[in-house]
């Protein structure tokens, strides 16, 4: 039985002018589905186009081309009414925690603002409910009166976390949400995420440079480069399945013992795809490229089950078969 898609993005394209006035292609045709009670994960390197995909999905900015439907419904140009509708059923938890908060404003006055505002629960439960949501991110019911400020980082990223869950959103989109979280509380916030997937059937998108997250966290690993998608696997197939020499370069830079001596030999450099590579957007740094890498844009085809790539070896490879 196939799972019911709850939200789809089709060939969502953003563009964005340099400072000569220039357009730049953030975002190039990048098409996701994402299935009731999936994890999904968006992997990449900084400057891939990651988080500004996170918040086109979040309504936070506009795409230049493409559409977004949610639930069957085409949501690209939605009115300031229905957005808010939106709003409450797709939360979004930056990577900064502290610039989600008003430093006058209690955590308190925070947690509960979003039950006040969609009118949920009056201020007296939606006070009590607070407490239950600080426990359930491993915080007392003491940080109801603290200020944003004497929180620690990986504090207020659990206060955020514990906002975003409360209003039981289908979505939640977590942008690098555990990255200034030490190890044992990024465990707990992940066993949290885990856990209310199986009890609420939430659907989650992480955005992560954390390949061993996504591994074991993500049902599908959508993999980003320069704006595009060059890769999709399946979460626990990741390591084996991994084909585009893009997500060997990353699985291979993971510090291990085992694979010290096996670096990629790549390119490093990353940046604006430059005006002679028309094809691929990795061709540049692959160490496999040829003139065709070079002038002809690969296809994201699948290759089976479980993998779909865009580099023209595979295409080749399937023109054969």
């Amino acid at each position: 039985m196939e799972k019911e898609i709850i939200l789809q993005l089709e060939n969502i394209q953003k563009i964005f002018k340099d400072n000569r006035g220039k357009n730049f292609k953030a975002i190039n045709n990048v098409n996701i589905n994402l299935a009731k009670g999936e994890c999904i994960g968006i992997v990449g390197e900084s400057g891939c186009g990651k988080s500004t995909l996170a918040r086109i999905i979040a309504h936070l900015t506009s795409s230049s081309e493409g559409r977004i439907i949610y639930k069957g419904e085409d949501i690209t140009d939605i009115s300031k009414q229905s957005v808010k509708k939106y709003y409450r059923n797709v939360q979004m938890i930056l990577q900064d925690p502290l610039a989600t908060f008003s430093p006058r404003m209690k955590i308190g006055r925070y947690l509960i603002e979003p039950f006040i505002n969609f009118k949920i629960m009056n201020k007296k439960k939606a006070y009590g409910y607070a407490e239950l949501l600080l426990n359930k991110v491993g915080l007392s019911e003491d940080y109801i009166e603290k200020y944003p400020n004497e929180l620690s980082g990986g504090e207020l990223q659990r206060v955020v976390i514990a906002r975003a869950i409360g209003l039981e959103p289908n979505i939640i989109i977590s942008d690098e949400c555990t990255s200034a979280l030490d190890v044992s509380i990024q465990k707990q916030i992940i066993n949290l995420f885990l856990d209310l997937k199986k009890k609420i059937n939430f659907s989650y998108i992480f955005i992560t440079h954390d390949l061993a997250l996504a591994e074991s966290v993500c049902d599908k690993i959508y993999v980003m480069y320069l704006g595009e998608i060059v890769e999709v696997l399946e979460g626990w197939n990741l390591v084996r399945e991994a084909k585009h020499p893009y997500t060997q370069m990353l699985l291979d830079s993971v510090f291990s013992i085992k694979n010290f001596n096996k670096r990629i030999e790549v390119n490093k450099r990353i940046g604006k795809k430059s005006k002679k590579a028309k094809g691929c957007v990795f061709a540049e740094r692959c160490p496999n490229s040829t003139i065709e890498c070079l002038e002809k844009k690969p296809q994201l085809i699948r290759i089976n089950r479980y993998a779909s790539v865009a580099c023209k070896k595979y295409e080749k490879i399937r023109e054969i078969s």
